[in-house]
């Protein structure tokens, strides 16, 4: 079996190393103009913060979801910068930096597997690379803030014009004090052969990160783009609120995958849309594992003609976990098609919500779209819901919906150890059979990595 309890510490790793600036807890107007000057941003940059304040400060509480009556902003810090330059050659990364995110596995996999690699210590990108070949075909990756300076009217098209700041209190929240991740431009008809991928490492107890990702795949291009989360626990709230934003243009493909393990002090409140055009993919792929209470639900446009969107998620709430997690399509144009694939596992207490919607306009005519919601219990203290909200505004579109929930049964667990098991492993290969069609989508050494954080879940929950 697996060892647990080494790799546990592997995500339990804290890095002791000195800020070079660290913001004072809460958001004032004077936060955000040290944070703009520390970054060197152009006006319009400053005056957006500005302007997201402002709407923060008017917008009231979501009123659906997890309870978030126990985050107090006022006691949260916006921005910590760490003393490390960003650099492009690894050994360059200071040691305890480094040495995070080694515990991770980051340089072996990049070695293996990525195009390019973006790694955020706390506010800051501290490390990105692409791979040369990709780099003269015109694809542009690198950090949010290199870019704004370095391609300020690219930015300027596509920085928050999907999730704009007005859109709820939280994406406002984000304009104001967005730092790091990553932007990334795939030209016309590259296909990029391998993942990218940007992890993300909070490393101070009270923080919040909020990193910004802005995907722009071009006609006929390709790209695949991987992000981990990850956070030693601490006894006081963290907050990670990123925005990430995906624009799909005719002909091309995106795939997106996330395994999310914030660890269990951290409200997760992120926001996640792409806008797809004609005949192009967008395939969302995630595992939410992490967090004590996460609200995520990726959302696909389809704006196009023939477009296409794809959704599989596995979503895991343990003790004292509330994972209010879901997908969103909305159709607008004929012939576009959709599939969300949702599944759920709550164990020891923890409360698994699927909050979903699929809205079919009414030039959306010809459309598809299939619905599977299904929720695993591993015992009576768990709670699970599904809320599926389905709006067809046509008569001529294919519309179906599936939604089970269902608790472990004594039977499997029985049979399994008769055959030697103990009761813990028995559960973990009937969870790893539930969630095998998420495994089996994911590059080998996530893959891998998803499997052994279910086994340390299921390990601290009924161990």
């Amino acid at each position: 079996m697996f060892d647990i309890k080494q790799n546990e510490d592997r995500f339990n790793y804290i890095a002791n190393i000195e800020p070079e600036y660290k913001s004072l807890p809460g958001l004032t107007p004077k936060i955000i103009e040290e944070i703009s000057e520390i970054k060197g941003e152009p006006k319009w940059m400053r005056e957006l913060r500005l302007k997201s304040l402002e709407i923060f400060q008017k917008w009231h509480d979501p009123r659906f979801g997890v309870d978030i009556s126990e985050l107090d902003l006022n006691k949260i810090i916006p921005y910590i910068k760490p003393k490390a330059n960003k650099q492009t050659s690894w050994e360059e990364v200071p040691e305890e930096i480094k040495k995070a995110f080694d515990k991770l596995g980051i340089p072996e996999a990049e070695r293996k597997y990525f195009a390019g690699v973006g790694a955020q210590f706390d506010s800051e990108i501290v490390y990105q690379n692409i791979k040369k070949e990709l780099e003269g075909l015109g694809v542009i990756f690198m950090d949010m803030e290199s870019a704004v300076r370095e391609y300020p009217d690219l930015v300027k098209e596509y920085f928050m014009k999907l999730v704009p700041a007005h859109d709820h209190k939280f994406a406002a929240l984000h304009g104001a004090i967005w730092s790091g991740g990553t932007f990334l431009y795939v030209p016309k008809g590259v296909k990029v052969p391998m993942p990218l991928q940007a992890y993300f490492l909070m490393s101070n107890p009270g923080m919040s990160q909020l990193e910004h990702t802005v995907i722009v795949a071009d006609e006929g291009s390709e790209v695949t783009f991987i992000e981990g989360c990850s956070a030693p626990r601490y006894n006081v709230i963290n907050l990670h609120t990123g925005m990430v934003e995906i624009y799909v243009k005719k002909d091309a493909k995106v795939k997106y995958m996330t395994i999310q393990n914030w660890s269990k002090n951290t409200y997760n409140l992120n926001t996640k849309r792409s806008i797809v055009e004609e005949n192009g993919v967008m395939s969302w792929v995630s595992g939410s594992l992490g967090s004590m209470k996460t609200m995520l639900y990726p959302m696909t446009i389809l704006k196009g003609k023939g477009a296409k969107a794809e959704s599989l998620g596995i979503t895991y709430a343990g003790p004292g976990q509330h994972m209010d997690t879901g997908s969103k399509v909305v159709h607008l144009a004929p012939y576009t098609s959709s599939t969300i694939d949702a599944r759920s596992i709550s164990v020891g207490g923890g409360w698994a919500f699927y909050r979903g919607l699929l809205r079919i306009a009414q030039d959306a005519k010809k459309s598809k779209s299939h619905v599977q919601c299904t929720a695993l219990m591993l015992d009576n203290k768990s709670k699970s819901d599904t809320v599926p909200l389905i709006e067809v505004y046509n008569s001529d579109s294919d519309v179906g919906h599936e939604a089970r929930i269902g608790r472990i049964k004594d039977e499997q667990i029985f049979y399994l150890m008769t055959r030697g098991l103990s009761e813990t492993e028995a559960k973990s290969m009937i969870v790893k059979g539930f969630i095998e069609p998420i495994v089996s989508s994911l590059p080998f050494e996530y893959a891998l990595e998803l499997n052994r954080l279910i086994e340390m879940e299921i390990e601290s929950s009924i161990g």
